[in-house]
């Protein structure tokens, strides 16, 4: 799983809500929102970076990663935690957490890691992205500080820009299996710090 902050600057269609900032809440998801959170989860991938694959190597990824069984068994497991973004009782976004997972050396057992976190085109630049993000920091720190890691899709500059204003920086490249396609991903990490970000301007 890896993260891919939503930075297309796509046109708002028909029929999409249009979150205002000041209506927009965000929750730690539940067991019982499992169907909800596979659900978000595909849309908003396939908004973002549908359009990059073939639609067998699209269908194979959102059947391996975001199937409400998948979701169910995230949801029920401590060492995960997933939130949320909801408008007008519905949700347009997400973020998923847990330990890390990257393929890299220096990662330890305690380390953690944001798998996810995506909002729907009609839900940026409201400063969501910036209050999910903390929330998500908040509960990976929560025993302390600790080093946390994030995948972020390599064409990504928007999402790349606002971790770097979080004190993450890129520390490795490596490729990420989409169905059959490779991407060209980048590794960014944080070490141990309490310092957060302020802004998700690039929304």
């Amino acid at each position: 799983m890896n993260s891919r902050i939503d930075d297309t600057g796509k046109t708002k269609g028909q029929g999409e809500i249009h979150a205002d900032p000041f209506s927009v809440s965000i929750r730690r998801a539940g067991t019982g929102d499992a169907a909800v959170l596979s659900a978000i989860s595909c849309r908003t991938f396939i908004e973002t970076f549908g359009h990059m694959y073939p639609a067998e190597d699209l269908d194979d990824f959102l059947r391996t990663n975001y199937a409400v069984a998948e979701c169910e068994r995230l949801l029920a497991d401590p060492h995960y935690a997933a939130w949320l973004v909801e408008c007008g009782g519905q949700a347009v976004g997400h973020a998923l957490a847990g330990p890390c997972g990257l393929p890299h050396p220096d990662v330890q057992s305690g380390d953690g890691e944001l798998k996810r976190l995506y909002l729907l085109a009609s839900a940026q630049n409201g400063g969501c992205g910036a209050r999910l993000f903390r929330d998500v920091l908040a509960w990976l720190e929560a025993g302390g500080p600790r080093r946390i890691w994030i995948s972020v899709w390599s064409g990504n500059l928007g999402a790349q820009r606002f971790y770097a204003r979080f004190g993450f920086a890129k520390v490795a490249e490596y490729e990420f299996p989409v169905g059959r396609q490779r991407d060209h991903e980048f590794m960014f990490r944080r070490d141990a710090t309490t310092v957060l970000g302020t802004d998700d301007a690039h929304r």
